[in-house]
């Protein structure tokens, strides 16, 4: 009997894993539709959605990062809103407020009324514009999937997620966001120029007489199903020994490597584990795979690492970058 309920259980899995896998390469398609040249950037945001975490584009200005959330919302099916973070932005603009109102009667009453944080997919467009008052607010709701308000709680609707956008560029009037706030975010995206091909097909398509459109593939129920079904692919004990052992060596006090020991000044904790079993199960599932393999821990080292670990100052004076040393240990230990 035991048997038959684990045999059962496992065709199940792999019977909701193809259908989903058939899913997610239409909302791919769809996506492909109006965004070119970023296949790499489009798996890695949806991989942080049905991992059920956060994501954050980085990448300089017209590379298509606002675009990109709009059209996975719509290809998606959860219900979107953009905030444009400013110096001036305040919490309440993010969150919401209580407003006094008075009945006919003459009674005279607080109403909730919702700020833009209450969607399921929330674009925060240029995040490190905000005050970190406002900042924290935000990323307090992306933990806690709530907000209060005058002591009252008020949830967030389900799956909730943000994909923020920073520009490296311009830091002018800026707040970076601090280390242990950048670790909310299960994954930062680099997002990259695009080719030559990718950038012929973006002039011919954004400068006719009409523009491309995604259309709406997925629910916000499917994707709940899918991050349910995320959590439930098996993970081999290789994979997971590749992970601990990425781990170990990009923390300086228990690293072996030296240019880890001497050049970082601090590494990823066990959250980054977390976000690596999610990330490399979802990006399984999105290339039709069952399971996930050590590949899925190398490629996915650098999106999760590289804002949860920071180098020296003698490390950055000797030309070292973290993008060389995550590969280098990505691929020892997977």
């Amino acid at each position: 009997m035991p048997r038959k309920a684990v045999n059962s259980n496992g065709a199940d899995v792999v019977k909701a894993a193809d259908k989903a896998t058939e899913r997610l390469a239409e909302v791919k398609a769809s996506i492909g539709q109006v965004i070119y040249g970023l296949d790499e950037v489009v798996e890695l945001s949806l991989a942080a959605i049905l991992s059920g975490g956060h994501a954050l584009l980085v990448g300089a200005p017209g590379l298509a990062k606002t675009r990109l959330v709009e059209t996975i919302a719509v290809a998606t099916g959860l219900d979107t809103k953009r905030i444009q973070f400013t110096p001036d932005l305040m919490p309440a603009d993010i969150l919401g407020s209580e407003v006094l109102e008075e009945s006919e009667g003459g009674k005279r009453s607080f109403r909730f009324i919702p700020g833009p944080v209450f969607c399921r997919l929330l674009m925060a467009d240029e995040i490190n514009r905000a005050s970190p008052r406002t900042q924290a607010a935000l990323l307090q709701a992306m933990q806690e999937h709530h907000v209060t308000v005058a002591g009252e709680r008020h949830d967030l609707p389900q799956p909730f997620h943000v994909l923020a956008t920073q520009n490296p560029i311009e830091q002018e009037g800026t707040y970076p966001l601090p280390e242990a706030q950048l670790d909310r975010f299960l994954l930062r995206v680099d997002v990259p120029y695009p080719s030559r091909e990718a950038e012929r097909d973006i002039l011919m398509a954004t400068t006719g007489p009409s523009d491309a459109k995604a259309t709406k593939v997925l629910s916000a129920k499917e994707i709940l199903e899918m991050q349910a079904l995320v959590r439930r692919l098996p993970v081999g004990e290789k994979v997971v020994e590749a992970i601990l052992d990425l781990l170990r060596l990009a923390r300086p006090d228990v690293s072996d490597e030296r240019d880890v020991q001497h050049g970082v000044s601090w590494g990823p904790g066990p959250r980054a584990g977390q976000a690596l079993m999610l990330a490399c199960r979802a990006r399984a599932l999105l290339q039709g795979r069952l399971a996930p393999s050590t590949e899925d821990v190398a490629a996915l080292a650098e999106p999760v690492l590289k804002h949860r670990m920071a180098l020296s100052f003698a490390a950055r004076a000797e030309g070292m970058t973290l993008e060389s040393l995550i590969s280098r240990l990505a691929a020892k230990a997977a």
